[in-house]
């Protein structure tokens, strides 16, 4: 839909009421991400910036790196507006090699390390980029697919490149030692080469670029459950790190943040990254983890600020190395990518108190489309389930689905978001845009989510469930993350996951995966317990007509639980049951 009345209307805000001391509207830096960060190196030249494994870069350090890495990236040809692929974990080339592509004016493609070569493959071919860079460890993923793409350059760094002499030694004799020898003759070039070029390179390389230009690609299903890439701007990063800090008036220049969230999620790049080195903070890069290693570093960093998926506490929950822990240092814990269930949080910010910690678990909410979060809970105020208050300078509303018709306060809808971090546009997706990025009457432009929510008479916003994720038993809607939020308050259940199963009278049936607590055992006994339980605390046609023990649930790259996968693996085995019955 499309406005004819170019005046640009202020939405209702109710929140605004609520705020206390947050400003309701801030000044955003107009340039580029690096030289935000820039300009906080100037005024803290020594204050760590990123700290990897052991080994700490100061911000002075931190440019200087950036610009040898842009000298370097002119030197091998690259132009303003080329897309580069950044197919690395968090560790220090990714970071240099991020706000180095930002310098030269080209766009950085951010991809999963992990992803598959046809992944891989697809990625680099819908950003059409010209230069990738990857890890020695995944260099056979791309020589795979090397005659299917068109890049000019394959850079291969390494871990062991940022590491300090003696935890280099370490590595090669244990991870060094299973990756295999890059051929003498493969068409790349080595991180160390590449750094040459950057050093030998003495003409312009600092390109100008506009706030609003494109400057990254992050990818994300949409509303529609298919990969799309979503074209995000330098104002839409710099916007944010300007809120996440104004809604944190406790962080200092100098606090640190344990970065695990990874660099190709908009919560990992946006908030753990950006937002960090735009104020003054210190990344603790973290390439890849357990629940355990997480409950280490927190324990080893004494960090003030920590972010996660709900399943990353639940399992931190479980953790032994956390008996007896001393959390006071921390000023921050947020939760997002997923809902946090309440029973989650209670649990959580039991854990927090018993560990000497003055702080709670915070939801936040937001979508890649936005860059990442857009809404957090205050720290001087809490509503049960609730996922918080919009950011300064962006406005929620609550609309009828497929439409842009504001419903009245307390009643279901499409959640739809207005502010500085909405996106530029999803690449190569036209239609995909005029149904995600519309104007409404009030000439502003919304992204409609495609998540079903809540507004109430203060602001405060009420997550429901994906418009997408929704199941309809006998003519009624179910939403599987209520019955989640149900289950998990179970005494014995540690996470659940909900799903519809398709049947021929209902349409579908509702069918529930129970992972057990430590000490409890799948029997029928507490089968029995649970049925019981549901028939208590939920609608009759809610109620699982099954309920499956798994002592563990899949999860996605980013710690979701894959309830796609659960979905798939019941499709597959009703195929086998109808064809075993023929």
């Amino acid at each position: 839909m499309v406005s004819t009345d170019t005046t640009i209307k202020t939405p209702r805000a109710p929140w605004l009421g609520n705020y206390g001391d947050i400003p309701a509207t801030l000044e955003y830096p107009q340039c580029t991400m690096f030289e935000q960060v820039e300009s906080i190196a100037e005024k803290y030249p020594n204050h760590i910036a990123l700290d990897f494994m052991g080994k700490k870069t100061t911000y002075k350090e931190l440019c200087k790196n950036v610009e040898i890495c842009a000298r370097a990236l002119k030197a091998i040809g690259t132009r303003p507006g080329d897309r580069i692929t950044i197919c690395m974990p968090n560790c220090p080339q990714t970071v240099f090699m991020f706000y180095a592509a930002n310098t030269v004016g080209a766009i950085a493609n951010m991809i999963h390390p992990l992803s598959s070569e046809k992944e891989i493959e697809f990625y680099i071919k819908e950003s059409q980029s010209i230069t990738a860079i990857t890890l020695d460890q995944f260099y056979h993923k791309f020589e795979a697919i090397r005659q299917n793409v068109e890049l000019t350059n394959v850079i291969l760094a390494s871990i062991k490149d940022e590491l300090s002499q003696p935890i280099k030694a370490g590595y090669m004799l244990t991870e060094g030692r299973k990756i295999k020898k890059i051929p003498k003759d493969a068409p790349v070039t080595l991180w160390r080469d590449f750094i040459n070029y950057g050093l030998k390179y003495h003409w312009k390389y600092r390109m100008s670029k506009a706030p609003g230009d494109p400057a990254v690609i992050l990818y994300s299903g949409g509303t529609t459950g298919v990969t799309k890439g979503i074209q995000l701007s330098n104002l839409n990063f710099n916007a944010l790190a300007a809120q996440v800090i104004a809604t944190n008036p406790m962080f200092r220049p100098g606090d640190s943040m344990l970065a695990v969230m990874p660099m190709f999620h908009g919560f990992g790049l946006g908030v753990s990254i950006h937002s960090m080195l735009a104020s003054g903070g210190r990344c603790i890069l973290v390439p890849r983890f357990t629940a355990e290693s997480y409950a280490k570093l927190i324990k080893k960093y004494r960090c003030n600020f920590i972010a996660g998926v709900p399943t990353l506490y639940e399992a931190l929950l479980r953790q032994p190395c956390m008996e007896g822990a001393d959390l006071s240092c921390l000023k921050g814990v947020f939760a997002g990518g997923d809902s946090l269930s309440v029973e989650l949080k209670k649990r959580f910010d039991k854990f927090l108190y018993d560990h000497k910690a003055t702080v709670q678990v915070r939801e936040g909410y937001g979508t890649t489309e936005c860059v990442t979060a857009s809404c957090l809970t205050p720290t001087h105020i809490y509503k049960e389930g609730s996922i918080g208050q919009p950011f300064p300078d962006t406005f929620y509303k609550i609309v009828k689905p497929e439409t842009c018709d504001e419903v009245p306060y307390g009643e279901e809808g499409e959640i739809c978001i207005s502010g500085p971090t909405v996106m530029l546009g999803y690449l190569n997706h036209p239609e995909e845009n005029a149904k995600t990025l519309r104007v409404h009457d009030d000439g502003r432009t919304w992204v409609h989510t495609g998540d079903l929510g809540i507004m109430d008479n203060d602001g405060f916003i009420y997550f429901r469930q994906r418009m997408k994720r929704m199941i309809i038993t006998s003519g009624y809607n179910v939403y599987p993350s209520q019955l989640e939020n149900i289950l998990d308050s179970h005494e014995i259940v540690q996470m659940s996951c909900v799903i519809g199963i398709p049947d021929p009278l209902k349409m579908q049936k509702v069918k529930a995966f129970i992972m057990l607590k430590p000490g409890y055992e799948p029997t029928e006994e507490n089968k029995k317990s649970l049925i019981e339980f549901c028939k208590k605390n939920i609608a009759k046609y809610a109620i699982p007509y099954d309920i499956e023990f798994r002592a563990a649930l899949p999860k996605t790259l980013v710690g979701k639980v894959a309830y796609r996968e659960l979905e798939q693996a019941e499709l597959e085995k009703i195929k086998n049951e109808q064809k075993n019955a023929q």
